[in-house]
């Protein structure tokens, strides 16, 4: 009757231990997630058009993260400074471009840039965008 008390509360103690790390640890773990992107506008200029504006923006991607697909309002060109970005564009094979690479994505087309390299992405972007419009929309 003793050693099954005793296994009883020995299995207790560690179900308790275990609910503590679970509820303790876990949230921080989930809210985590995806490492983020950080997205910095270094310049922003109104274009010789009536109505639209240039932008240049620094992006970095850290190892595991991913944009989530997205559009612009507007032309972008991105060239990779660091690291490999692997593009997914709507209706286009997925590409990787390396650092010294550049591409462009059309107005309104949906894509996400995903870094599944062993180093963090930096690239530059320049966007012509109506003025005043949200830089970036995640796609539905």
């Amino acid at each position: 009757m003793k050693i099954r008390l005793t296994r009883t509360i020995a299995l207790a103690a560690a179900l308790s231990a275990a609910a503590f790390f679970t509820l303790t640890f876990m949230p921080r773990a989930l809210a985590q997630g995806t490492p983020e992107v950080k997205r910095t506008v270094l310049m922003r200029h109104d274009t010789p058009q009536a109505g639209f504006e240039a932008l240049l923006v620094g992006v970095e991607i850290p190892v595991g993260g991913r944009e989530g697909r997205h559009t612009h309002p507007g032309l972008a060109m991105i060239y990779v400074t660091e690291g490999t970005l692997s593009l997914d564009y709507e209706g286009k094979p997925t590409v990787d471009y390396k650092a010294g690479q550049s591409f462009v994505v059309e107005t309104g087309k949906i894509h996400e840039g995903i870094n599944k390299g062993t180093q963090p992405i930096k690239a530059i972007a320049t966007f012509i965008v109506p003025k005043g419009a949200t830089l970036t929309t995640q796609a539905k």
